[in-house]
């Protein structure tokens, strides 16, 4: 909607707030919630403020020290969030509201905060605008529905939680009709939140399930990914449900994926640059071949928790070995579609990516491609997770992030700065992780060692 479209719904008492949102490095959405007369009257065209710990924060939100950008001796200041007014809609998942995405920016210097996720990702826009290039791109994003409420799955500590089926599901209409109670509910929360949808599908575990929304321009694609997860956790709670999207939330069921599928355009949107005359391009190959030469280096950007790790097993339609294939579900990069369909689809995220990352790691990388002519490996036919001579993607979240803070690939593409505040993010992670003790350590020494 426009600001004017905002306007007469507020008038008419239709829309009362407006939720004025960005995402922190994990890619949860915070922000505010307004008063819709006081965002058109005020907001609209000066922004709000927030406090810049938001970006150097843990998963508890407890100040992290050690960061350049935020710190107790920096004084925690403010940013200011600037309304994209390109993203306004309403918040079709709940009533009277409408949501704004902001960008990130400095109060002093008036400049994007460099370590903003959607910030970094329209710096890697920015790149293949000057190349000549516009983005496209589809997030399709999967995740376990459970009949607990958040607040009893807590209660709970997480355990013996009843999934929203009791078989592998995978395309059954006849489980997919048990939850649509639920999932017909968001596919018509995101229409109503101007998220155009294409379907919603079981997946291979219990409770599994699949909601794709339609293709667009790589940060409508983000935009709208950040918006989705938030509108369905919202309308799971409304509905004394819960969902997650965590990559591998039970030992004995598939992971979730956000398999991402991307494709380079003319400037003008109009021509697919991967297919000429019928033909694979130059920049196809290029961006394939830098795309996969960046995948481990990036890996922390597609895979940022320590679950995320838990999800890469062989034979469980999650890759584990970076190799290229034609329409091959075991392989990290599967090529689909011909002539303006043609696109790669990179399986390595999981449900559990910040989408502004994912899509950065993929641009910062494919584009470094193009730039310097990388050309892919050969394309491999077969049974991928067979294949032991293959690069496997990295086992940890600890590994991963050693890997991303000794990459000059990473420090050429991010620079310096954000890449230094992101290998702080994820050490974090892991020190909070090492310093934990588990279920499994307890279950397995408490009485037997």
């Amino acid at each position: 909607m426009t600001p004017d479209d905002l306007d007469i719904l507020v008038t008419a008492g239709e829309i009362d707030t407006v939720l004025v949102a960005f995402t922190d490095n994990y890619g949860r959405l915070l922000g505010k919630r307004l008063d819709a007369r006081f965002f058109l009257d005020e907001t609209l065209d000066t922004g709000t403020h927030a406090c810049d710990y938001l970006l150097t924060v843990d998963m508890e939100m407890e100040p992290v020290p050690g960061y350049d950008y935020a710190s107790w001796e920096l004084g925690y200041g403010d940013f200011h969030l600037v309304a994209d007014l390109t993203t306004l809609a309403r918040a079709g998942w709940t009533d009277s509201s409408a949501i704004v995405l902001c960008d990130v920016v400095d109060v002093h210097t008036h400049e994007p905060v460099a370590v903003a996720p959607r910030s970094m990702l329209e710096v890697q826009l920015e790149r293949a605008d000057a190349l000549g290039f516009s983005v496209k791109a589809a997030s399709e994003l999967e995740f376990f529905l459970f009949e607990e409420t958040y607040r009893e799955a807590s209660r709970r500590d997480y355990a013996a939680l009843e999934p929203a089926g009791w078989y592998i599901e995978d395309y059954h209409l006849l489980q997919g009709a048990r939850v649509e109670g639920y999932v017909g509910a968001a596919r018509r929360a995101l229409v109503g939140s101007e998220i155009p949808v294409e379907s919603s599908k079981g997946e291979w575990g219990r409770g599994q399930h699949e909601l794709n929304i339609r293709y667009a321009d790589v940060l409508t694609m983000a935009d709208r990914h950040t918006v989705m997860k938030h509108a369905m956790k919202e309308l799971a709670e409304a509905q004394g449900l819960s969902v997650t999207f965590m990559a591998k939330p039970t030992t004995d069921e598939a992971g979730s994926s956000s398999h991402l599928h991307l494709s380079l355009w003319d400037a003008q949107g109009d021509a697919n640059v991967f297919d000429v005359g019928g033909e694979r391009s130059d920049m196809f190959r290029w961006f394939l071949g830098g795309w996969m030469a960046g995948a481990a280096d990036f890996m922390a950007f597609y895979a940022p928790t320590i679950n995320s790790y838990k999800r890469y097993v062989d034979g469980s339609w999650a890759p584990t070995r970076i190799a290229w294939s034609q329409d091959n579900r075991t392989a990290g990069f599967r090529v689909v579609g011909d002539g303006p369909s043609l696109r790669i689809e990179c399986r390595i995220p999981g449900a559990d990516c910040n989408p502004y990352l994912a899509y950065t790691a993929a641009l910062a990388s494919g584009l470094r491609g193009i730039e310097h002519r990388i050309e892919p490996p050969a394309r491999f036919d077969g049974d991928v997770y067979a294949a032991a001579d293959l690069p496997r993607v990295p086992r940890t979240l600890e590994h991963a992030t050693e890997r991303f803070a000794d990459s000059s690939l990473v420090r050429e593409t991010l620079g310096d700065a954000v890449t230094d505040h992101f290998t702080k993010f994820f050490r974090v992670e892991v020190a909070a992780f090492q310093g934990s003790v588990t279920d499994w350590e307890r279950r397995r020494y408490f009485e037997r060692i």
